[in-house]
C-alpha cells in the first residue's frame, strides 16, 4: 500500500507541475492533477478487462515476443 500511495503522490505532483509550467495557473494545475488520475484509473480498468480477454496463446506470444531489430 505504501508503494501505491507513493506512486499516487508522484503522479499528482507530475501532473500538477507540468500543467502549472505550461499554463502558469495553480487552479488549472490543481484541477488537472485531480481529474487526470481519475480518468486514467477508469481507462486502466477497461484496459485490464480487455487484456484479460486475450487467449492463452496470445498471452504466451506476448510473453515470449522478441523485439524487432533494426536493419
Amino acid at each position: 500500500m505504501n508503494k501505491t500511495i507513493s506512486f499516487a503522490i508522484v503522479h499528482f505532483t507530475v501532473a500538477f507541475s507540468l500543467v502549472y509550467l505550461m499554463t502558469g495557473s495553480i487552479m488549472t494545475g490543481g484541477l488537472v492533477a485531480l481529474i487526470e488520475p481519475c480518468v486514467n484509473t477508469v481507462a486502466f480498468h477497461f484496459h485490464e478487462k480487455l487484456w484479460q480477454r486475450r487467449t492463452p496463446r496470445q498471452q504466451a506470444e506476448a510473453l515470449f515476443a522478441m523485439p524487432a531489430t533494426a536493419a
